[in-house]
This record gives structure tokens, C-alpha cells and sequence, in this order.
């Protein structure tokens, strides 16, 4: 009997394929396909977020959207044009407010001397700020340089709030704001000037009786420029009592306080009259010009290089000596010279020109001429 044949074992080499360095290499290639597949999906996700939407958008809402791209980009150009627009209205802003610094007056030493035109300003336009402004512009415009503002007059009044003790009784019923005038004024390119009457006060000659001219032979009463009270008799300041030196120079302080570092005094004098019945009190035999001087140097010597002081005499003072002040002004040491005219009285301009000459060959450095309410230099 034949042998029976047997099958040949196929040999496997199943290890040898799927051996251990096999199934490391084979795990990172899944690994490594799986991360290219997820970078491919971020990378696409927005596009196919854009095309579901889109497609939702318009096949089942039957609207119209722009692509995200497209928002974006749209957001973007917005952006831009917000942020020029808002770089256009800065620089708009900017050359506004430069062209505005531009035309707005340099400010200038309050102080200085400088040529220009005067002009004396009604208080009855610098009620409020709008007043002072509308004011100081106008005044600005016709060229005018110094505004003369006058805060004291010879009737004793004071037109401003004065916190000065002997100016106590002094205070009209109605004031302006100087401090309020002095900056604006300046604001506006003037040169603001306080006008004080000095010695011819008839009100603060009874609030400090220590001040005035008394009446000879009776301490009692003071000396009236006239008869009596009910003939228009005035008291009067007394050039030569120190209490009243330093009355006018605590005004001046206080004006200077406010902004105003010019001042124009008027009134330095002794009254018209002269009469056996005044009396002055001490005088050391000093005379009535020499006492001015020295009223004037005082008050020059305490506000140097704070205030400019102007002195204003009538044009009657500057052409002959008179009993008021005993010497021409230039003649009493006045640097800034103010020569007042009489309203309504035409003038030789050869005489004037004449008189102003004489005042600067005496002494007088800067000399004004002015009348009722304007004025220039000479």
C-alpha cells in the first residue's frame, strides 16, 4: 500500500513583520497622520463655517450674507476710515486752535512804556465780562493802546470794592471789578491805567480827619476850599501829612494787587486857594514844591519796577508856575508826564509842541497829551 502524502507546512513569518520596532513605527504614523488631519480641519474649519452659514443664509432664509473675509476686510477698511477721520479732526482741532494762539494779542510787561494812543474808557461799559470784553475789543480794533480806567475821582469817590481803612467811607454805590479789567484788558492787548485823584478828596478827609487841612486856630474843623459847606467848600488831603502820603500809596498797592501796574495820578497838588486859615500841620519850612517833590520820589521809590507811575497836570501848570504846585511839573521830578486840556478849548499845536518840549528839556522822560477821552504821545 502506497505511503500517503503529506502537505508541506508553509512556514509563517508573522513575527518578523509585526515585530516590536513595527507597531512604534506604525503608531507614529497614525499619530502623525491624525495631527495633519486636525491641522487641515482648523485650518478649514473657518472656511466651512463661512460656507455652511452662508449656504443656511441663503437657501433656508433666503437672505444674503457677506463672507467672514469679507467682514473682516469690511471691519478693517472701517477701522482705517474711523481712524483717519478721527487723525483729520485732531489736526483740524490743532491748526484751529494755532491759527486761534496765532491772532490772539502777545502778551506784553505791564509795566513798559510803548508808543501808542490813549483813550479814557466809560465805567459804565465794564459792568460784566461780557461788557469788558465787547469793551476791550472795540477800543483794540481803533488802534488805542492805553486804557485809562478811572477808578477815584476828585469828588472822593472810589468805584472799586477798597479794602484800605481811611477808604472806608469812600465806596460809591456802584462798582466794576478791576481785577476783572486789568485781565481782560490785557487779554486783549491794552495797557490798562488806573486813574486816582490823589489829595483832592473832600470824603476820606472825614474818615481819617489825621489826613486833611485843618482849619487854623480851631483843630476842631477842617479847612473848606470855599466859604462854607453850602457854598461848595471841599476839604482837601494834606500834601505834607504823612498819613495821607501813605493813603494814596495803599490805593496804588491795592490797584496794583488787582493787575493794573500803570497808574495815572492826578491831583498832586495844593488847592488853588491859599489862606492864612490852612494849616498843614508840621512843615519842617519846607515850601509847597518841594513837598511834592518829595511826595512823588516817595511814591516812586516804594513801586519801582512794580508800577508805572503817570502823573496828570492841567496844560495851565505845564506853561506857567502856579500856587498849586509852587513849580512846573517836570520840575517836581515827573518822569511820565500826562498833560490834560481843557474840553471844548482849541489849542495851538506850535504852543503845545512848544510846551512838551520844555517839559523833557526839565526832566520829563515820557509826555502824554491828552483831552476829555483820548490822547497820544508827544
Amino acid at each position: 500500500m502506497p505511503k500517503r502524502r503529506r502537505n508541506k507546512k508553509v512556514k509563517r513569518y508573522h513575527r518578523s513583520f509585526y515585530s516590536r520596532g513595527m507597531k512604534i513605527k506604525k503608531a507614529l504614523g497614525i499619530l502623525v497622520l491624525a495631527v495633519v488631519v486636525l491641522g487641515v480641519a482648523w485650518l478649514a474649519a473657518p472656511y466651512v463655517l463661512d460656507w455652511a452659514t452662508h449656504t443656511w443664509y441663503t437657501v433656508v432664509r433666503d437672505r444674503d450674507l457677506p463672507s467672514s473675509s469679507e467682514a473682516a476686510s469690511s471691519e478693517a477698511s472701517s477701522a482705517a476710515s474711523s481712524e483717519a477721520a478721527s487723525s483729520s479732526s485732531q489736526a483740524a482741532s490743532s491748526a484751529a486752535s494755532s491759527e486761534a494762539a496765532s491772532s490772539r494779542p502777545e502778551p506784553v510787561d505791564g509795566t513798559a512804556i510803548r508808543d501808542g494812543s490813549w483813550a479814557t474808557v466809560s465805567l459804565s461799559a465794564l459792568g460784566d465780562e461780557a461788557s469788558i470784553r465787547a469793551t476791550a475789543q472795540t477800543l483794540a480794533s481803533q488802534g488805542v493802546t492805553y486804557a485809562l480806567v478811572p477808578l477815584k475821582d476828585t469828588n472822593g469817590y472810589i468805584y472799586y470794592a477798597s479794602a484800605v481803612p481811611a477808604a472806608s467811607g469812600s465806596v460809591a454805590a456802584s462798582v466794576v471789578d478791576p481785577a476783572l479789567i486789568a485781565s481782560i484788558f490785557k487779554e486783549e492787548g491794552l495797557v490798562p491805567v488806573a486813574g486816582v485823584a490823589a489829595f483832592q478828596d473832600p470824603v476820606a478827609s472825614y474818615t481819617d480827619r489825621s489826613m486833611a487841612i485843618q482849619y487854623s486856630g480851631d483843630g476842631n474843623y477842617l479847612w473848606l476850599d470855599a466859604a462854607n459847606a453850602a457854598a461848595g467848600g471841599k476839604a482837601w488831603l494834606n500834601p505834607y501829612a504823612a498819613s495821607a502820603i501813605q493813603f494814596v500809596g495803599d490805593l496804588v498797592e491795592e490797584l496794583y494787587n488787582c493787575g493794573f501796574e500803570q497808574v495815572c495820578l492826578s491831583a498832586v497838588q495844593f488847592p488853588q486857594s491859599t489862606s492864612s486859615k490852612q494849616s498843614y500841620g508840621e512843615t519842617g519850612g519846607v515850601g509847597r514844591d518841594g513837598q511834592l517833590a518829595a511826595d512823588i520820589a516817595a511814591w516812586d521809590a516804594r513801586f519801582a519796577g512794580r508800577v508805572t507811575l503817570w502823573y496828570e497836570y492841567p496844560v495851565s501848570s505845564c506853561t506857567g508856575v502856579s500856587s498849586t504846585l509852587g513849580a512846573l511839573p517836570a520840575q517836581l521830578g515827573v518822569k511820565n508826564l500826562v498833560i490834560s486840556l481843557p474840553a471844548g478849548e482849541a489849542q495851538d499845536p506850535a504852543q503845545l509842541a512848544q510846551t512838551v518840549a520844555q517839559m523833557k528839556e526839565l526832566g520829563a522822560q515820557y509826555v502824554v497829551v491828552r483831552d476829555s477821552e483820548t490822547g497820544s504821545f508827544y
